[in-house]
Order: C-alpha cells, then structure tokens, then sequence
C-alpha cells in the first residue's frame, strides 16, 4: 500500500502503517547521526530539554553532504541504523514516531517501537542524490561543530521510504528472508 504522510506524525497514525508500506513523507524532518544522538541525551539527562521537539517527529539518520551552488542539499543518503541503537529506545519514550535508516534494528529498538507506537522506514542506501531532490530547504539547527552530523532541519517533499519495521514489530527483514529460504528450498 502506498501512504502520503504530512509531519508531524502521531502514534495513532503509525499504529496504521504496516511492514511493507511504502511511504511519501512530507512536511518536516530531522537528520542526526551517532554523535548528535550523545549530545542530545547527554543535554536532555542534564537539563531535561532537547534541540527540537521530539514528539511525533522523525529522524532521519543521515549525515548530508554540502550543498553545490544552487543547490539546497548535497547527497543524503541514509547511515547504518543500529549505531543508534543504544539511543533508539529513549527517542521513542520521549515521543519520536518515525525513524528512517538502513539496516537492521536491535531487539530492544524493537520492544519500544511495540510499546510506544513507532515504525522504522528503510531508505535506499547508496540513493543520497536521488533523495536529496525530495528536500527543499536544509537548516542547521544544533550542534554545528559536528559538521554534517550536525542535527539538521529538512523540509521534505514525497520523500520516499518503505515501512521495515512496524509498531506491532513485524520485520521485513525477519519475514523476506524466510519467503526467499522457502523459494529456494522449492
């Protein structure tokens, strides 16, 4: 099924989604990496605050490359999601609703995205320009010292994406790969 989705995101929407889904996100969204997941937490243990708000946000793990002249964003494609994995759980608690990535996620990223109500939307990798051309507008917002880890704004426009992971934990990368085993035990 194919699903329009204007940010922000709520968990009662994403209750809807179902593993395989493929997705037009629209609206705005937020890159961080590794090291911009650290420093938000580390921030948010101290102070109890984080750089944007988080609830039914989505994070796009993703470190963009410079913009050339004319242009709004340089390649954007998606990072190896389960670096953070060790922050996942907590985003979600505060309110995150949407991660895009690639990769596999961890068991315990899994658990909270039943418990709280979040998906995990594969993006193609090695896809950076093709992707970079669903973004109109690109804004640092915090931690620029990070360079393009940095936590940036994106405006985004039918950016494209398929549900991996649902929030009742059905996992393409779990059921595809027994289809494919079966297919080829025939």
């Amino acid at each position: 099924m194919e699903v329009n989705l204007d940010t922000p995101i709520s968990r009662e929407q994403v209750s809807k989604l179902k593993a395989g889904d493929i997705v037009k996100l629209n609206g705005f969204i937020y890159t961080a990496r590794d090291a911009a997941h650290k420093r938000m937490l580390d921030e948010y243990y101290k102070s109890g605050e984080l750089p944007f708000d988080i609830k039914d946000s989505v994070i796009y793990f993703a470190g963009p490359a410079p913009a050339k002249p004319g242009e709004v964003i340089g390649s954007v494609g998606p990072t190896t999601s389960y670096r953070m994995d060790s922050y996942s759980p907590k985003t979600i608690e505060l309110g995150l609703t949407v991660m895009i990535g690639k990769g596999s996620r961890g068991k315990e990223v899994i658990e909270a995205m039943k418990k709280y109500k979040a998906v995990y939307i594969g993006a193609v990798g090695g896809a950076g320009a093709l992707l970079s051309s669903h973004v109109k507008s690109c804004e640092v917002i915090a931690y620029p010292d990070l360079g393009a880890e940095a936590v940036h704004r994106l405006e985004v426009c039918d950016f494209p994406g398929i549900v991996v992971i649902d929030s009742f934990g059905n996992n393409l990368y779990e059921t595809e790969v027994l289809k494919y085993k079966k297919m080829l035990e025939k």
